[in-house]
């Protein structure tokens, strides 16, 4: 087994770094073709959480690395991070959530969806992502979220997205609810602190907020919008114009990633020891996500739709035109 080519650098967002995109001078031939390909190096963003297990273990099954690519994992906070890092050049890929992503292309950010990143399972009760309360809080359902305070990683993202929309199902004001930006690992504690009401999370932190007694009073993303694509691998325009054949290369190794990830759970549990602070009893007992290989471009599109609605964005976010692949 290839060892994980990692770098667990700080996450420098606008560093003023060049492009280091595909090699013009690579030979043709594209993914497969061994030795007969130069290598060709890049970096992308990451999250340590669970959502990225699969590209974790493609890099270290070679799936990359079968299609000259020396990928370098860099580790930051959130889509809302991770787009201008993509767009400064210091990521020439990088993993986000859609609502990000959808806001970027909204504001004329020249972006484009390469590969699929996590999906919901579907299941409430065990999705691996939840909104979760203190043992004694007051509340008791979705409805009762109203006029709180919730802590999500990134302000306008997947998360408060989700949220309104699951409030105004249940009857409330979506519009009436504080979001507030803080680190998943900083939410366990300020929820058991009583800073804030509810806390989003995902794997790993939903077990250890569990751990210490919360408990969760909504599944964002599998409850309110079906099917949903939740995050995805994204590069800038630039890129798939002028190495078209790279961007195909990784969408290949993406997809192969996320294949061997959704059947081969126990090295998903495994490999997040490598690079979270989750203990390793916490991560066998998280819920996992789904890791399909295409992305569910309906429930884009109906996030596009909510984003409008919520005021996010003054007009529906093109879905099309971030579609860099067929």
């Amino acid at each position: 087994m290839r060892r994980l080519l990692t770098s667990i650098a700080a996450l420098a967002l606008l560093a003023p770094l060049a492009a280091c995109g595909g090699d013009d001078s690579s030979a043709e031939g594209g993914g497969g073709s061994g030795g007969e390909q130069e290598m060709r190096s890049i970096r992308v963003g990451t999250i340590p959480i669970v959502d990225t297990a699969a590209i974790y273990l493609g890099v270290e099954q070679g799936f990359f690395e079968d299609r000259n690519i020396d990928v370098e994992l860099v580790p930051g906070s959130g889509g809302a991070a991770a787009v201008p890092g993509v767009v400064s050049g210091d990521f020439d890929f990088s993993f986000g959530n859609v609502t990000s992503i959808l806001l970027a292309q909204s504001q004329g950010l020249p972006l484009g969806i390469v590969a699929n990143g996590v999906a919901t399972t579907g299941d409430a009760e065990g999705d691996f992502s939840q909104v979760m309360v203190p043992a004694d809080s007051p509340i008791q359902d979705v409805a009762a979220l109203q006029g709180k305070t919730i802590s999500v990683n990134n302000l306008k993202n997947i998360g408060e997205v989700t949220i309104r929309k699951a409030i105004e199902d249940a009857g409330g004001d979506p519009q009436d609810v504080t979001f507030v930006e803080m680190p998943f690992p900083d939410m366990p504690a300020a929820l058991a602190g009583g800073q804030i009401d509810a806390a989003w999370l995902v794997e790993p932190f939903v077990t250890v907020a569990g751990g210490q007694g919360a408990r969760s009073v909504l599944a964002p993303f599998a409850e309110p919008v079906p099917d949903l694509t939740v995050a995805v691998y994204f590069t800038t325009q630039q890129m798939i114009q002028e190495d078209p054949e790279l961007v195909e290369d990784f969408r290949a190794a993406m997809q192969e990633s996320l294949a061997y990830a959704n059947e081969n759970p126990d090295e998903i549990r495994r490999i997040i020891l490598t690079y979270t602070q989750v203990p390793a009893e916490a991560a066998e007992a998280i819920a996992l996500p789904s890791f399909p290989e295409e992305v569910n471009w309906d429930s884009v599109e109906t996030v596009a739709e909510l984003m409008q609605e919520f005021g996010i964005t003054e007009e529906a976010a093109d879905v099309d035109a971030l579609k860099a692949t067929d």
